[in-house]
This record gives C-alpha cells, sequence and structure tokens, in this order.
C-alpha cells in the first residue's frame, strides 16, 4: 500500500531576478529542513534570496494551514525556477544603432512537505 505524502506548494511568478541567479540560490535549500533553510536563506547576500525566503515561508503557511502541517517537521521537498517573459529595453550604440537589453524574470516555486519515512 501506497503512503500519501502530504506536500504545499508556493509560487511566485514575474519576479524580478534573472532566473541563472535565483537557481544558485534555490540549489543552497533543496532538501532541507525548513528552519535551516529560512536560517541560511536570512545570511546569504543575493537579492534571489529575499524573493526566495518569502516563497518558503509561504509554502509552510499553505501547509500549516490546509493540510494541518507542523512546520518544524517540514521539508523542501521540490524547488525549482522556471524563466518568465523577458522585459525588453534599449540602450542606444553609435552610428544610430541599437542593442537590445533582456531584463529576465523568474518564477519560483517551493515544494514542502513530510520527509517520507523508509
Amino acid at each position: 500500500m501506497m503512503s500519501e505524502v502530504r506536500e504545499a506548494k508556493a509560487t511566485a511568478k514575474y519576479l524580478r531576478v534573472p532566473p541563472r541567479k535565483a537557481r544558485q540560490v534555490v540549489d543552497l535549500i533543496r532538501g532541507k529542513k525548513v528552519g535551516e533553510a529560512l536560517s541560511i536563506l536570512r545570511f546569504i547576500p543575493q537579492k534571489g534570496a529575499r524573493m526566495v525566503e518569502k516563497v518558503v515561508r509561504s509554502a509552510v503557511a499553505n501547509a500549516e494551514h490546509n493540510y494541518d502541517l507542523i512546520a518544524n517537521e517540514l521539508v523542501v521537498l521540490r524547488a525549482y525556477v522556471d524563466q518568465g517573459p523577458s522585459l525588453k529595453r534599449y540602450r542606444a550604440r553609435a552610428y544610430g544603432r541599437a542593442n537590445i537589453i533582456r531584463r529576465r524574470t523568474s518564477h519560483i516555486t517551493i515544494v514542502v512537505g513530510e520527509r517520507k519515512e523508509g
């Protein structure tokens, strides 16, 4: 018989941080306990850390409210960053030309739940 793993998810979309930089932050917390993940995020200097921290807190709140899970027992089961739409900006260059500057956006998804036993 397969036991049901209870998990809660939170997503933040269209965040103004490049996915590549956000992934560096998310890689640090994948598989960690929620308390440990939040303390890691608190002390790293990247801009994306504040955003990821907010999503983790939201996922924990979803778990507590929707599934009656205990915050101290939660683990970051899955964490990933997808690319959102790029904001396109133009910069003037020599001889009347223009270069495009892409301001990339991210969609950050965090899934927390109870660690599977055995």
